[in-house]
C-alpha cells in the first residue's frame, strides 16, 4: 500500500507529493550507473519515492513498442536528442512544461538557465556527451592517432577498427574522415553524392571493422585488443581509463556531440511521480552530481562544470567534457531535424550494405 507523504527538497525546493515507484531506463553500463548515483538513488533518498533503474541498448526501441501495444511499464527513459523529437513528434511522449523545471542554482528560470535546445516539448537534457574514437596506448605507440582521418588509414595504422552498427554518426563521421568539414557534413550527407562519399569511405575499412551494438562494448573491445581503436561514447572511454586505469587515450577531433533527454512515455504508470524525477535530475545541482560520475557536459548555466571533480575527488572534469573549447576545434553537432527526417531511409541503406561482401 503506498504512503502519502508530503516531501520538500532541499536540492531542488520543489514539493513532492503522492509516493510511488518510479522505474527510470537508460544505457546501462557506466551510464546507467553514474544516472543511478547521480539521480535515481539521491531522489529515492529525499522523495522517499521507491525509484530503480533498468538497462536498454537504446531506450527509444522498446518505449515506442510499450507505447503501442498499451503496456507501459517504465516511467522515464533516457533517449538521443533525434529520438525525443521524433517520438514526440509520433504523439508516443508526455509533453514537458519549462516553466515546470526548477530555477537554477542562482535563482535564474529553467528556461534562461538551460542551454539552447537543452529543453524539447517532450524532453530535457541530462548531459552533452560526443561520439568520439580512443586507442590503447599500449598497442599504439611512437605515431599515435591524431585526426579522424587516421581512423581510416589502415596502412599506417593496422589492425581492426570499432564501429557503431548503424547510420547515425557513422556516416557523418566517415565523411569527416574523407576531409568534409564539419559545418559542410550536412548538407554534403543530405545528397545522393555525399551519401555515396560516406559509404565510399566506410569501404575502405569494411574488411577490418568489428561492429558493436551496445555502449559498454567498445571499452571491452580495447581492453581484449580486439581492435586497435574504435568509435565510443566519451564517458564510457573515461570512466575506462580515469576510473578503471585502463590505457586508453580519447583522440578528439571529429567527435559528434549532442544531448541525452530525459523523456516520459505517454501511460507511464506513475507520470506525476516521473515528472518529479526529471524536475530532480535536471536541476542544477543533479547535472553537477551527474558530472562528477561520468563526462559528460551539463546543459545548464548555472551548472558549469569548470570545477566539478570527478568522484575520485581529484580530477578536474572541464577538460575532460566534449564542449571544453580544445575539444571542439573540428566538431560536429548531431542535426536532429536532419535524423528525424531521415533515419528509418538511411538505416535501411546502412543495413543494405552491411549485409553486401
Amino acid at each position: 500500500m503506498k504512503k502519502l507523504l508530503i516531501l520538500t527538497t532541499a536540492l531542488t525546493g520543489v514539493a513532492f507529493a503522492a509516493q510511488a515507484d518510479v522505474t527510470v531506463m537508460s544505457w546501462g553500463g557506466a551510464y546507467g550507473a553514474a544516472q543511478t548515483e547521480a539521480h535515481v538513488k539521491p531522489f529515492a533518498a529525499k522523495t522517499g519515492i521507491a525509484t530503480i533503474m533498468v538497462d536498454s541498448d537504446n531506450p527509444a526501441t522498446p518505449l515506442k513498442a510499450m507505447v503501442e501495444a498499451g503496456n507501459v511499464t517504465i516511467d522515464v527513459a533516457s533517449v538521443e536528442y533525434a529520438d525525443a523529437i521524433r517520438l514526440c513528434d509520433e504523439g508516443v511522449l508526455e509533453p514537458i512544461d519549462v516553466a515546470a523545471l526548477p530555477a537554477g542554482a542562482d535563482g535564474v528560470a529553467a528556461a534562461d538557465d538551460f542551454l539552447p535546445g537543452a529543453v524539447t516539448d517532450c524532453g530535457v537534457s541530462t548531459d552533452i556527451w560526443a561520439n568520439i574514437f580512443a586507442y590503447d596506448t599500449t598497442k599504439i605507440t611512437g605515431t599515435v592517432p591524431t585526426t579522424v582521418a587516421d581512423f581510416f588509414d589502415l596502412e599506417k595504422f593496422p589492425g581492426k577498427r570499432g564501429l557503431k552498427k548503424g547510420a547515425k554518426a557513422v556516416l557523418e563521421f566517415a565523411l569527416m574522415g574523407d576531409g568534409v568539414a564539419p559545418a559542410d557534413v550536412y548538407a554534403t550527407l543530405g545528397t545522393p553524392e555525399g551519401l555515396d562519399k560516406a559509404f565510399a569511405k566506410l569501404d575502405t575499412i569494411k574488411s577490418e571493422v568489428v561492429w558493436w551494438e551496445a555502449g559498454a562494448q567498445p571499452p571491452q573491445l580495447l581492453a581484449d585488443g580486439e581492435v586497435v581503436m574504435t568509435t565510443a561514447y566519451n564517458g564510457r572511454i573515461f570512466n575506462a581509463a580515469v576510473g578503471e586505469g585502463k590505457p586508453f587515450a580519447i583522440v578528439w577531433d571529429g567527435q559528434i556531440f549532442e544531448n541525452e533527454m530525459y523523456v516520459v512515455p505517454k501511460g507511464a504508470p506513475n507520470k506525476d511521480a516521473a515528472m518529479q524525477f526529471i524536475q530532480f535530475a535536471t536541476s542544477t545541482e543533479g547535472l553537477q552530481a551527474q558530472a562528477m560520475q561520468i563526462s559528460y557536459g551539463p546543459a545548464r548555466k548555472s551548472a558549469n562544470a569548470t570545477e566539478i571533480l570527478y568522484k575520485d575527488g581529484k580530477t578536474v572534469m572541464g577538460p575532460n567534457l566534449p564542449t571544453a573549447p580544445e575539444n571542439m576545434k573540428n566538431a560536429l553537432e548531431t542535426s536532429s531535424s536532419f535524423w528525424v527526417d531521415k533515419d528509418a531511409e538511411l538505416n535501411e541503406r546502412f543495413n543494405a550494405w552491411l549485409a553486401t561482401n
